[in-house]
């Protein structure tokens, strides 16, 4: 069988774990078929630490396509619908870790997969509960609340904190946003891309409410979901190690990437 073509455009914490992963484990199905980022260093830098070439750098996005079956987003919520619309638009398949970058584009999105017989994939990201929200969800779910907890050094260079909190020598848990989700990947777009998913999986970005804590008291990204419904009362709690090279990025976000690109690669599917 032929093997998936796979470009990653974003050659950071997420682009470098899952490029390794596809080289070390994924080779009889996949084939790491390009490289991309703004930075050219840093697409070299990866390069040359998964294959000891430099021929895996594409030289645009465009180059990175044409090369590519299935591109795998991993640069930011800001660019995220732009490499999307340019991947679907080719007929690429795209899987989208930035997920925050979608809201407002969902209507096109599916447009365009439809229209260039592709797909999109969300991972679930450093979260639990989505398979048992997208059942719920079939039939009538009434609140989905995610509250998240995070060491003030996650936010660190984010505009809306920085404008209205101090967190230097934080004592006590402080509340730094409470309202829509939409409003949540607005604000913090490089630390809550999970509560784009919940919305998307569930009851909207509007009706989904998130609450964002800064906790001098955890060194782990810490998701908690409360789901009521017809058919089940759900509460799930994931306490994240960070990620070793961004404290932004949980490690489970990663995982939850692999694990999605097994499924495409796998006959047999588990979970909703």
């Amino acid at each position: 069988m032929k093997k998936l073509r796979i470009g990653i455009v974003g050659c950071g914490a997420i682009g470098g774990s899952l490029a390794k992963e596809i080289v070390s484990n994924f080779s009889k199905d996949a084939s790491l078929a390009a490289l991309y980022d703004i930075r050219p260093e840093k697409s070299l830098d990866l390069a040359g630490k998964v294959k000891k070439s430099d021929k895996l750098c594409a030289a645009s996005l465009d180059a990175l396509i044409k090369r590519s079956d299935l591109v795998i987003e991993a640069s930011s919520a800001r660019a995220a619908w732009e490499i999307a619309r340019k991947s679907l638009s080719a007929g690429c398949d795209i899987m989208v870790m930035s997920v925050g970058g979608m809201v407002g584009h969902l209507k096109s999105l599916q447009s365009l997969a439809g229209k260039n017989n592709a797909r999109v994939y969300f991972p679930s990201g450093a979260i639990s509960g989505i398979d048992a929200l997208k059942a719920a969800n079939t039939g009538k779910v009434r609140k989905v609340v995610l509250t998240t907890r995070k060491n003030p050094a996650a936010f660190k260079g984010v505009e809306y904190v920085a404008k209205k909190f101090k967190l230097d020598g934080l004592k006590k848990d402080k509340l730094l946003f409470s309202g829509s989700a939409s409003s949540a990947v607005k604000y913090f777009p490089q630390n809550i891309n999970v509560a784009a998913v919940l919305g998307l999986a569930g009851i909207g970005m509007r009706k989904t409410r998130v609450r964002i804590i800064a906790s001098p008291h955890t060194t782990k990204n810490i998701h908690e979901i409360e789901i009521v419904s017809d058919a089940a009362s759900i509460f799930t709690r994931t306490e994240n190690i960070l990620h070793p090279q961004n404290p932004k990025t949980s490690y489970l976000a990663v995982l939850a990437a692999i694990a999605t690109l097994k499924q495409i690669l796998q006959p047999i599917k588990i979970g909703t």
